[in-house]
């Protein structure tokens, strides 16, 4: 997802949910693939921090991409905070979970 107006539409009309940190944002794109696009708050430091948080998303998100459901539009809004990468895995595994992307695994 690149268009700007789709990830509007997206911050305004999608399903919600939240965590320390993080915020989700999600709706059906009627795709074979989920189009994830990660953003931070408008406060977060200068390009450089914001460049390496985003980096640090996208690692983690590759890593757990085969655990959710496909299909989807999703939009990571990242808050300030501690920049770990362990800390962002966890993060984004309970922003799936809350939101019921996350396949049950056994």
């Amino acid at each position: 997802m690149k268009d700007k107006k789709e990830i509007q539409r997206l911050f305004k009309e999608g399903k919600k949910c939240s965590c320390e940190g993080a915020k989700l944002f999600f709706q059906g794109n009627h795709l074979s693939h989920n189009r994830v696009v990660f953003t931070c708050a408008r406060n977060y430091g200068n390009a450089v921090q914001r460049n390496y948080s985003r980096r640090l998303s996208r690692e983690a998100y590759r890593l757990m991409k085969h655990q959710l459901f496909s299909g989807y539009d999703i939009v990571v809004l990242i808050y300030p905070g501690k920049d770990e990468f362990q800390e962002r895995l966890k993060q984004l595994q309970v922003l799936f979970k809350k939101a019921g992307l996350l396949r049950r695994t056994e």
